[in-house]
């Protein structure tokens, strides 16, 4: 059982950047994908959650109309597109495959190992 991400890097701000999850050993396309990040110093937090089941999507207040989350079943692979970035994004960012997707009820089964995203000059 593997999530595993990618696309991470230093970027200056107002850059872009797009991360990417390859799920790998179990079904993947029945939970919903969901990215979090952990800035240096602060507690983890949820970014994005895109639904398996409808298709809905949700963000944080933060990078709402700048993050954009996507998936491909068919390759078994999540996206974070990232644009118009600030240094504030500067976090170590986890892809997440949980049964449920609602701010304050996520029930993750499997977690990436995270890449790191740095936005400064």
């Amino acid at each position: 059982v593997q999530l595993a991400e990618s696309g991470g890097g230093l970027v200056q701000p107002g850059g872009s950047l797009r991360l990417s999850c390859v799920a790998s050993g179990f079904a993947s396309n029945y939970y919903a994908i969901a990215w979090f990040r952990r800035a240096p110093g602060k507690a983890r937090e949820g970014v994005a959650c895109l639904s398996a089941q409808d298709g809905n999507t949700i963000y944080a207040d933060a990078v709402k109309g700048r993050f954009t989350i996507s998936r491909n079943k068919a390759k078994k692979e999540g996206y974070l597109q990232m644009d118009s970035l600030k240094p504030e994004d500067t976090a170590v960012y986890y892809c997440a495959a949980s049964t449920t997707c609602a701010w304050g009820s996520f029930d993750v089964g499997f977690w990436g190992q995270g890449t790191q995203v740095t936005v400064s000059s």
